[in-house]
C-alpha cells in the first residue's frame, strides 16, 4: 500500500475521531450553570425536556410518513415522505442519545408535555448533577425506541395541553403536542388513498412542521447546551423550507392546509 495513501487516510481517521470528541464533549459538558461551569442537565431542564418532546414530535412524523409512502404512488410524495422519515429519525437518534449521555430518562411520566417550555432562560433548570434514572422507553414504531406510551399509541390520548395555544400554533384535543395528529387523523390517513391520501399528508405534516418549528425556536430561545441550539435551528430552517414546499403541493392538488 503507498505510504503517501496509508498517511492521508490515517489523517482522515484522526480528524473525524476528533470530531467526534467534540460532539460528544459539547452535548456533555457543553451547557453552562450560572458560574460559567459546564454542567449536564437536569430532568426538567428544558434542553432535556426539548429532547425528549421533540423525540416524541419526531415519532409521528416518521410514522405518517410511512403511511402515506404505501398509500400513494405520487414520486414528489413519497420523496418527500422519505427526506422526512430519514432526516428526523436521524435527529430523533441524536436526541435520545444526549438524553443516554446526560444520564437521563427518556420517558418522565411526572412531567407534562411542553413542560419545559414554561422554564425561562435564567432558569433553565441545569445543575451539575444528573436528575433522574435511566429509562428503557422503548417505543414499538418502526423499531424506534424511547417513545412515550402516548406517542406509541398515536398521540390519541388527551394531552393536560390540549387547546393550548404556542406561539401560534394548538394542541387540539386528542393530540399530545403542537401540531400532533390525533389518532383519527392517523386512521383517515391510513384508509385514504391516492390524491386524498396526499392531501391529507400533506395537511397534517403542514401541522406537524408548524408545531416543531414552534417547539425548535423555545429550544434556541431556552436550552443551553450548544450542539442541541445548533440542531433547533437546522429544524426551524428546513421545516420552513419544508412548509412552503409543501404550500405549494397543495396547490398542486386544489387545497390548502387546514389552518
Amino acid at each position: 500500500m503507498n505510504r503517501t495513501y496509508v498517511l492521508s487516510l490515517g489523517a482522515v481517521l484522526l480528524a473525524l475521531l476528533f470530531a467526534a470528541v467534540a460532539t460528544v464533549a459539547t452535548a456533555t459538558g457543553g451547557s453552562q450553570d450560572g458560574d460559567g461551569h459546564g454542567a449536564a442537565p437536569t430532568t426538567t431542564s428544558a434542553d432535556a425536556g426539548f429532547a425528549r418532546d421533540m423525540a416524541v414530535h419526531h415519532q409521528q412524523a416518521v410514522e405518517m410518513s410511512f403511511i402515506v409512502r404505501d398509500r400513494t404512488k405520487d414520486e414528489a410524495v413519497r420523496s418527500l415522505a422519505y427526506d422526512i422519515a430519514n432526516t428526523q429519525a436521524n435527529q430523533r437518534g441524536m436526541m435520545l442519545g444526549w438524553l443516554d449521555l446526560w444520564g437521563l430518562p427518556k420517558v418522565a411520566a411526572d412531567q407534562e408535555p411542553m413542560a419545559w417550555m414554561a422554564t425561562g432562560p435564567a432558569s433553565a433548570g441545569q445543575g451539575s448533577g444528573h436528575g433522574g434514572g435511566h429509562g428503557s422507553g422503548h417505543g414499538s414504531g418502526h423499531g424506534e425506541h424511547g417513545a412515550s406510551p402516548q406517542a406509541s399509541a398515536g398521540a390519541g390520548g388527551a394531552s393536560g395541553h390540549a387547546g393550548h395555544d404556542m406561539g401560534g400554533v394548538a394542541t387540539k384535543p386528542g393530540a399530545l403536542m403542537p401540531g400532533m395528529a390525533t389518532k383519527d387523523d392517523l386512521a383517515q390517513l391510513s384508509a385514504a388513498e391516492g390524491r386524498d391520501a396526499e392531501v391529507l399528508f400533506l395537511q397534517l405534516m403542514t401541522d406537524h412542521h408548524r408545531g416543531g418549528v414552534a417547539m425548535a425556536q423555545g429550544c434556541v430561545t431556552l436550552c443551553r447546551t450548544p450542539v442541541e441550539r445548533d440542531l433547533a435551528r437546522g429544524m426551524v430552517e428546513a421545516q420552513q423550507s419544508e412548509l412552503t414546499l409543501m404550500a405549494d403541493m397543495l396547490r398542486q392538488r386544489g387545497a390548502a392546509p387546514r389552518t
